[in-house]
């Protein structure tokens, strides 16, 4: 029998403020590559052109975009809905996706549309997200947002790496408590992709083995749910086909017993 390549886990990876997909991918290939090795990553820029300087002028080449606008308190947002939409659309045909990485911006994003699945208001036909990898990423502060996307733990495995100097630590820290059982890997800069220690580079390719172990499990198991489905289809079938003709069997017998005897007329005997 020919062998199948494994299908990878697909990561759709969200970029930060006024930077780009290209920017964060360039980003992310500063970690051990083993890691996400096994792991078909999306690199996608956001959906509207930088609305003002960007911090990675001069380090990175432009255009550079923005997933939505927001005022200085971060209570009040502009955009947000038409982005949400933009990245369900996207995600519906692009994917499925597996999950999420995401920087500043777009690890905020990113927890809100787990958060809105996990609810029932977003993705209802996709399935279920089983991680999340967030970088420097917040709640959003808008009550009536909060009410809907942390309103119970979001049950999807997820790694946060906080940094000591980052501008955005407690609100990370905030964010890592709306998630089930999160692994929180804590670094000494600031608001970045940081390079990784051995230390951390060990944690996350654990927590990554251990993603990928658990969905090469699942797909064994509906595998073999869809094999005994079918050979039970089959064996179903069959019994119902030896049914149907012992049933024609009987009927047929049933008929010519019931049938007139034929007279034979003696005279011409």
């Amino acid at each position: 029998m020919e062998g199948t390549k494994e299908k990878k886990m697909k990561i759709l990876c969200l970029h930060g403020f006024r930077t780009s997909g290209s920017f964060l991918k360039k980003q992310i290939s500063k970690w051990e590559p083993s890691i996400f090795a096994q792991f078909d990553m999306d690199f996608p820029d956001g959906i509207f052109p930088a609305g003002g300087k960007s911090d990675i002028e001069g380090i990175f080449p432009p255009p550079y975009f923005e997933w939505f606008q927001y005022d200085k308190d971060f209570t009040e947002y502009t955009n947000l809905e038409e982005c949400i939409s933009y990245l369900c659309e996207y995600i519906t045909t692009k994917g499925p996706f597996d999950g999420f990485l995401g920087f500043s911006q777009g690890a905020t994003l990113s927890a809100l549309l787990l958060g809105y699945q996990a609810q029932g208001k977003v993705l209802k036909d996709h399935p279920p997200m089983k991680l999340f990898v967030s970088i420097s990423g917040a709640k959003f502060r808008d009550p009536s947002i909060c009410e809907v996307a942390y309103k119970d733990p979001i049950k999807v495995k997820s790694v946060h790496f906080i940094g000591a100097k980052d501008w955005l630590k407690l609100p990370s820290e905030d964010l890592a408590t709306a998630f089930d059982n999160p692994l929180i890997i804590r670094h000494p800069q600031g608001h970045t992709v940081p390079r990784l220690d051995e230390v951390a580079i060990e944690q996350l390719q654990s927590w990554t083995a251990e993603i990928l172990q658990c969905n090469n499990n699942c797909a064994v198991e509906n595998k073999h749910e869809m094999e005994n489905g079918e050979a039970k289809a089959e064996f179903e079938e069959k019994n119902a086909e030896e049914a149907c003709k012992i049933h024609n069997h009987e009927k047929s017998a049933i008929n010519t017993n019931n049938r007139e005897p034929e007279v034979v007329d003696a005279a011409s005997a």
